[in-house]
């Protein structure tokens, strides 16, 4: 789903793109909460990024290469091509469509944009001398699709299944002795640039941790790289020699150039390149920090700005993946608690960069209390005593005081907040917190004024004073629907028609959240409206 016109108005011609991706997806499976994570998570900040009127560009899309798909296709009787094309429609695309996610492109390993560009990429660090035929004999795991140090794996539990046999750290299954002869990637000769280069841009790698392994691993020295594979065949050939296929990480990391143009599109690459964030799980971290850096300097392009790693889900202490049995459908629980709810739920419970548990009786209290109590509520009893005391018409705010100037500030700090942590530190969680803290704050102030008492003064003082507080409070939703709008636009939109406002003030998407503390955009006589319950009371989950 490519975002539509109005979420990138205000953007300017030839300006570098703000250029978010997130990991492009191993097809060999239906997509998990995992998946989704990361997807919205660069969603969000994309939107948030548009929303200030900036050019931005969001990449997301599939992995379709390797031996992991080849014997997952054999296993259901159809071809990797198959396989891939069956998944990426029936599972991925309309994934991403159900959640809303506005990516501008959606690429796939498998297509000749991509495919043709890698064999030249290839072909190119050939000629320059990168590259050399050698062999290779050591453990590889083929659910990584990488070759492990022995140092890397680890024993299969007594009395287990895998009892005596070394396994691989993430997906707990044996490793097989590969031997075989490759091409090789001189990687060992970037420790030194690339040891520079973390130096130099200390927020190249983030959060710290994630920095602080991949700096330990670089300074233990780094081995040439395998590129290719000699044992199968489902990959992009080798330009110089077709009995092998290009290692699928090298194949995959170079969908980050190809889907902006390379090779293709000059001004196109150039406009975009290179990423501002990747987007990564930390199990593919050393890929993205070591390996993809490394070959853009072989090839004299430009680094990525971030390489920002999220932790991983957990479910009952297991990293959530297929190979798990942890795998949890996102529609198990959009179906539940709504799409929106689902976008909000993970990036304020778990802290960006850092593991983090899901409970279903997590997501209901968080649920429950914030989204509904605090502001849906607040919604709903605002719309109710405009229509009540006013018929629907915004009054005027003529006898403000020390309160609404503390609603004022308190709102000017959300603001500020919230770009800061969702704009720049990706950290959503505490931006998030922020504009819940100023709901908090108009529900308090609410509940101080007591409109509904003050609304039985009937001299003009007291009817002041009334539409006073009820402008303060129509005026502090209207910020909230803008600065809410990346992170549930479904609801924010129903807020925002709620307020009268998008007649008033134009469409929501154009709204610029740094823009979104000025107060008194809401005109005066604006039509407020109770529409439906913006987080309906939840249903008891059916028992199976």
């Amino acid at each position: 789903m490519a975002a539509t016109g109005s979420e990138k108005q205000g953007t300017s011609e030839g300006a570098k793109a703000f250029y978010v991706s997130t990991p492009i997806y191993y097809v060999n499976d239906a997509p998990h909460l995992g998946h989704a994570y990361t997807t919205v998570a660069g969603d969000v900040l994309t939107r948030w990024h548009r929303q200030r009127g900036e050019k931005v560009w969001y990449l997301t899309g599939t992995d379709e290469h390797g031996q992991k798909i080849m014997r997952t296709a054999e296993a259901n009787n159809v071809t990797p091509q198959a396989w891939c094309d069956k998944l990426v429609d029936e599972a991925w695309r309309p994934l991403w469509e159900h959640l809303n996610i506005a990516n501008d492109d959606f690429i796939r390993t498998t297509e000749k944009r991509h495919t043709d560009r890698v064999q030249e990429f290839v072909q190119d660090l050939y000629e320059k001398g990168e590259i050399y035929k050698g062999g290779y004999e050591g453990p590889y795991c083929v659910g990584c699709e990488e070759y492990k140090l022995p140092g890397d794996l680890i024993d299969g539990e007594a009395g287990g299944e895998f009892e005596g046999q070394k396994l691989c750290p993430i997906h707990k299954k044996p490793v097989e002795l590969l031997k075989e002869e490759n091409y090789f990637f001189k990687l060992s000769e970037y420790g030194p640039k690339l040891l520079e280069h973390y130096a130099a841009n200390p927020d190249f790698i983030q959060p710290e941790s994630a920095r602080n392994e991949v700096v330990n691993f670089v300074k233990q020295g780094l081995q040439d790289l395998s590129i290719s594979r000699s044992t199968f065949d489902w990959g992009v050939k080798v330009p110089w020699d077709d009995k092998h296929v290009i290692y699928v990480w090298i194949d995959a990391l170079l969908n980050y150039a190809t889907a902006v143009g390379y090779g293709a599109d000059e001004e196109k690459f150039k406009s975009t390149f290179p990423a501002d964030v990747h987007l990564v799980g930390k199990d593919i971290l050393r890929f993205h920090a070591v390996i993809w850096p490394a070959m853009l300097m072989a090839q004299g392009l430009p680094l990525p700005g971030r390489i920002a790693a999220n932790g991983w889900l957990m479910v009952g202490g297991e990293k959530m993946s297929k190979s798990n049995l942890t795998g949890i459908k996102p529609q198990d629980l959009t179906s539940h608690f709504g799409v929106d709810a689902y976008r909000w739920y993970f990036l304020r419970a778990i802290a960006f960069g850092q593991d983090g548990s899901f409970s279903w009786e997590d997501f209901t209290a968080r649920y429950t209390s914030e989204l509904a109590n605090d502001y849906g509520n607040l919604a709903s009893r605002l719309a109710a005593m405009v229509g009540k005391y006013f018929g629907g018409a915004l009054p005027e705010a003529t006898a403000s005081g020390a309160a609404e100037q503390a609603v004022r500030e308190g709102l000017a700090k959300a603001v500020a907040a919230a770009d800061l942590k969702i704009g720049e530190e990706l950290d959503f969680q505490a931006g998030i917190l922020a504009v819940f803290a100023f709901v908090k704050q108009v529900n308090g102030y609410i509940t101080e004024q007591e409109p509904w008492k003050v609304a039985k003064d009937e001299s003009p003082e007291g009817q002041a004073r009334l539409a006073t507080i009820l402008y303060t409070a129509a005026e502090s939703l209207r910020a909230v629907a803008v600065l809410l709008n990346s992170i549930m636009p479904d609801t924010s939109q129903k807020l925002w028609d709620s307020l009268g406002a998008e007649a008033s003030l134009g469409a929501l998407a154009e709204q610029k959240v740094q823009d979104a503390g000025t107060w008194g955009q809401l005109p005066v006589g604006a039509t407020v409206t109770k529409g439906a319950v913006l987080f309906p009371r939840l249903e008891e989950p059916k028992q199976s």
